[in-house]
């Protein structure tokens, strides 16, 4: 294992962001958009919008340059002004080729739009982390390598050369990752989580050290230590930035490891079961179960659809 817990989280959740197109609009247009169990993400690459979310409140003005990804639970419309009746996404036209829209009359807005599946991260290990919607603005720290990646993802999307697909979808996944980074820089707007502890400086090493040995049977003492912290201090501010005490987040993070195994390899329980620090494979198997819901070789057969045996 690394001592990357970012890396390590958005190798186990296999959260793919793919850009899927955009649109370009210009004059009186709105556009209600919804995520559906993936995460949005929105790029301005020319022009400027209103945000206006489901659940009301002011809109939000979106500018050449801002990212915005929504957790896909509520729909948000995109609009020149909030009195526009909206189109659902479905009902707009898409070209085939450049997998682009038109909206109105015009072309002064541009967009890129995509999403990050997480249909793969059954514990929401991502999701959980993430606030509903995250604004990253073009006048922040991050900006300049931001708009460089999407400088990049248009040119990639709308050239046509060989391996564009393949280029736009790792471009994608770079610029998921800055946004990420964006939020550790702003960690308060974090809901508690595996993230905003690792903003926490106090805390990462900690967390490096579960990360770096997860099957080492991790005592609180020894992890306080490490944040250079009380046993007390450390167990409440962990809790407080991470939602959990520290060896619950062990916990589940040793069966968020094991469930990606179980998705990906063939690896007896037993094994996986001493790789993630149980001695016994029924031990293991009682705490996948309470943690997962199912136990592993039941959800071993499900990830990769085979018959579910009795």
């Amino acid at each position: 294992m690394s001592v990357d817990p970012l890396s390590d989280a958005l190798a186990v959740a296999d959260a793919r962001c793919v850009f899927s197109g955009g649109f370009t609009a210009g004059g009186d247009w709105a556009i209600r958009l919804r995520g559906r169990y993936k995460l949005k993400v929105n790029a301005v690459v020319r022009g400027h919008c209103l945000l206006v979310r489901e659940q009301g409140g002011e809109p939000v003005r979106v500018e050449a340059g801002d990212v915005v990804v929504s957790d896909g639970r509520r729909s948000y419309v995109l609009c020149s002004a909030p009195d526009v009746t909206p189109l659902d996404s479905k009902e707009v036209a898409v070209d085939p080729g450049d997998r682009m829209a038109h909206l109105g009359d015009g072309e002064d807005f541009l967009c890129v739009s995509g999403h990050i599946d997480l249909s793969r991260d059954s514990g929401d290990l991502l999701r959980r982390a993430l606030p509903e919607m995250i604004h990253v603005r073009a006048a922040s720290v991050e900006a300049p390598v931001l708009g460089w990646l999407i400088g990049q993802l248009v040119g990639e999307m709308t050239a046509g050369r060989a391996g564009s697909g393949f280029a736009s979808d790792q471009i994608a996944q770079l610029l998921f990752l800055q946004v990420l980074r964006v939020c550790l820089v702003d960690a308060q707007t974090l809901p508690a989580g595996w993230l905003r502890a690792l903003a926490d400086e106090r805390l990462a090493p900690a967390l490096r050290l579960m990360h770096g040995d997860p099957s080492r049977p991790w005592q609180l003492d020894e992890l306080a230590r490490a944040a250079a912290m009380s046993r007390t201090t450390f167990a409440v501010r962990f809790k407080e930035a991470a939602g959990v005490p520290p060896l619950t987040y062990l916990l589940n993070w040793r069966m968020s490891l094991a469930a990606r195994a179980l998705r990906e390899d063939d690896t007896p329980v037993a094994s996986l079961a001493q790789s993630v620090g149980y001695t016994s494979e029924s031990a293991f198997s009682n705490a996948f179960k309470r943690t997962v819901g199912v136990a592993p070789k039941r959800y071993r057969d499900a990830a990769r659809g085979r018959p579910v045996r009795a």
